[in-house]
């Protein structure tokens, strides 16, 4: 399945997408399956918690893929 974020300004960093997507309940969470390597962001694995994340960019963990749009 795939959600689709708007991101608010120039970028988002990846541990503020997982919690705002509700992929995660905290941030703690959020570095947990970042450092596991559980997030993949434009089909690679990722592993850097805070990593800035733009619009057209995709982010897939546990199952979902949240695609990045720009606010309209």
């Amino acid at each position: 399945m795939s959600i689709e974020f708007a991101v608010r300004g120039d970028y988002i960093q990846l541990d503020q997408l997982l919690k705002a997507a509700n992929l995660v309940t905290s941030g703690g969470e959020a570095h947990a399956a970042v450092e596991a390597g559980q997030v993949k962001v434009d089909g690679k694995p990722e592993s850097r918690k805070r990593a800035k994340l733009r619009p057209g960019q995709r982010v897939r963990f546990g199952g979902e893929e949240v695609v990045l749009v720009a606010q309209a």
